[in-house]
């Protein structure tokens, strides 16, 4: 079994129907799906799909591109219907001082009021981070000191000190098809450092669609090649790899055990 940890289904770059999109996952092995929501008006549709799909999970929150528009209503918004068991993480939150499609300030403060959700309900974080690996650091031991939590920092392309900071806080590191590009040679170093009971696998879908399929609309069905690819860095059986992953999959995220 695969497990697809982060994917978006409600996409408008998906260049498949819903039903195509899990249909094909399901020919390659991909038993499971965690769709992710960006904004708040993605909170309602994403409950639907996975009320529906008995195979797909949601998460809730605001990305980093969004913080502008994260309130405390919001935050109570996230935190009520949380209460819907399909939901099994809190996110995407994190930072991305990339882009900075939302100042700094916000980001920091949303990303904060996502932590504080996931120590009340005990739910995982979904974290995205870009150019922010001190910040991100420094906000998760600080509140970690105040209450254990965990999370995923989803599509890891951080450095090797970033990822060995964060392995005393029962984080995990999830692979995307980043990892199978040609100029990836150095992530592909740290993500070799990684230990392997800390490594999830997700396509991010419908972006970063891996090689071969690099260029198309990425779906969960071509999360295949990165199984394949990232397996033999390990010198694992694809068979083997995917069963380690799923486990790590259940180990963050309980509730969908």
């Amino acid at each position: 079994m695969i497990i697809d940890s982060h994917c978006h289904l409600l996409h408008k770059n998906n260049e498949k129907s819903l039903d195509e999109i899990i249909l094909n996952a399901k020919k390659n092995g991909v038993e499971k799906f965690l769709n992710i929501a960006t904004c708040e008006d993605e909170f309602i549709p994403i409950l639907k799909i996975s009320d529906k799909n008995k195979n797909v999970f949601s998460t809730l929150g605001i990305h980093p591109h969004e913080a502008n528009n994260m309130t405390s209503e919001i935050k109570n918004k996230i935190t009520k219907l949380s209460s819907n068991k399909k939901v099994i993480g809190i996110g995407e939150t994190g930072l991305d001082f990339y882009y900075e499609n939302s100042n700094k300030e916000n980001q920091i403060k949303s990303f904060i009021m996502h932590i504080e959700i996931s120590q009340e309900l005990g739910l995982p974080l979904v974290i995205h981070m870009r150019s922010a690996e001190s910040e991100t650091i420094d906000i998760i031991k600080t509140y970690y000191k105040k209450k254990e939590f965990s999370g995923v920092i989803h599509c890891f392309t951080g450095s090797t000190e970033f990822m060995q900071n964060l392995l005393p806080y029962n984080f995990f590191f999830s692979i995307s098809g980043i990892v199978t590009f040609k100029n990836s040679t150095e992530l592909r170093e740290t993500v070799k450092m990684i230990p392997i009971n800390k490594i999830l696998v997700e396509t991010d879908s419908p972006y970063l669609a891996p090689v071969p399929v690099r260029g198309r609309a990425n779906e969960p069905a071509y999360i295949t090649h990165t199984v394949e690819y990232v397996s033999k860095m390990f010198n694992l059986e694809y068979s083997d790899f995917s069963a380690i992953t799923s486990d790590n999959f259940f180990n963050l995220f309980q509730r969908a055990s």
